[in-house]
């Protein structure tokens, strides 16, 4: 379940009002609350927003925002007009950006270009997704442009379906580039288990609030829902790259 959902259904029963004396105290005052509301999950950055009031909390690649009185809790994108830029989305794309480069990428399965690569790209791929087979496909061209390509599993279907069982096959071979490539070919593998990273990696979608596949998040943390062709991608990637410097 989604934090954000957690708390919606939790925060009637926890609600309360209290009045805080400075910013250091407020910041605590808002970890209690929200350790409180789900146990064992407290926030990852506590830190005033940029609207007065407001405290921005975020959990993983989730942001919300809680006022400094404690009474009200806020779901969605704060927009800055007058800069045209969506601040939430911002803090959301760095905490992806973290998150992604602090994986272990052991875990992954990766593809990479012949030379030095010009941008690392993280897919959340489903064994059985028409988009991301065709995707897959043309893997060579992605490479072409010097893009690395990392794979994490994300079988929509849930743990212990089909498409599930298909990712830990793939994950558990001997070569797993060589799995992909046959699995998303259509062809049958034989069905293999061992320790895998399959759960964690759709805790991870989980986190960033991932529903479909393929879902690509790019070098700063932005993502990009479903397949694009790898010419139209590595000028998005480089376009992304020039913002950021």
């Amino acid at each position: 379940m989604r934090i954000g959902i957690v708390i919606s259904l939790c925060w009637f029963v926890f609600g309360t009002s209290l009045a805080w004396a400075d910013d250091d105290a407020e910041i605590q005052k808002v970890k209690q609350i929200f350790t409180q509301i789900i146990p064992g999950a407290t926030p990852d950055i506590v830190s005033p927003s940029a609207l007065e009031g407001l405290y921005e909390v975020v959990y993983g690649a989730q942001v919300l925002y809680i006022s400094k009185n404690g009474r009200y809790l806020m779901q969605g994108d704060v927009i800055d007009l007058e800069k045209r830029v969506n601040l939430t989305e911002d803090a959301r794309s760095v905490q992806r950006n973290k998150l992604v480069k602090d994986m272990n990428e052991a875990t992954m399965i990766i593809f990479e270009p012949k030379g030095k690569a010009k941008h690392s790209l993280t897919v959340f791929t489903d064994i059985d997704c028409g988009y991301c087979r065709k995707l897959h496909r043309e893997m060579d061209d992605y490479l072409a442009e010097g893009i690395r390509v990392r794979y994490l599993a994300f079988p929509r279907s849930g743990a212990n379906s089909k498409s599930y069982f298909k990712a830990v096959s793939v994950w558990c071979a001997d070569d797993r580039k060589l799995a992909m490539t046959e699995a998303k070919s259509g062809k049958e593998l034989p069905r293999a288990t061992c320790d895998n990273p399959v759960k964690e990696h759709m805790k991870m979608a989980e986190m960033f609030a991932i529903t479909g596949t393929p879902t690509l998040v790019m070098d700063n943390g932005e993502i990009v829902p479903g397949y694009v062709p790898a010419k139209r991608l590595a000028r998005m990637l480089d376009d992304a790259k020039e913002a950021t410097m």
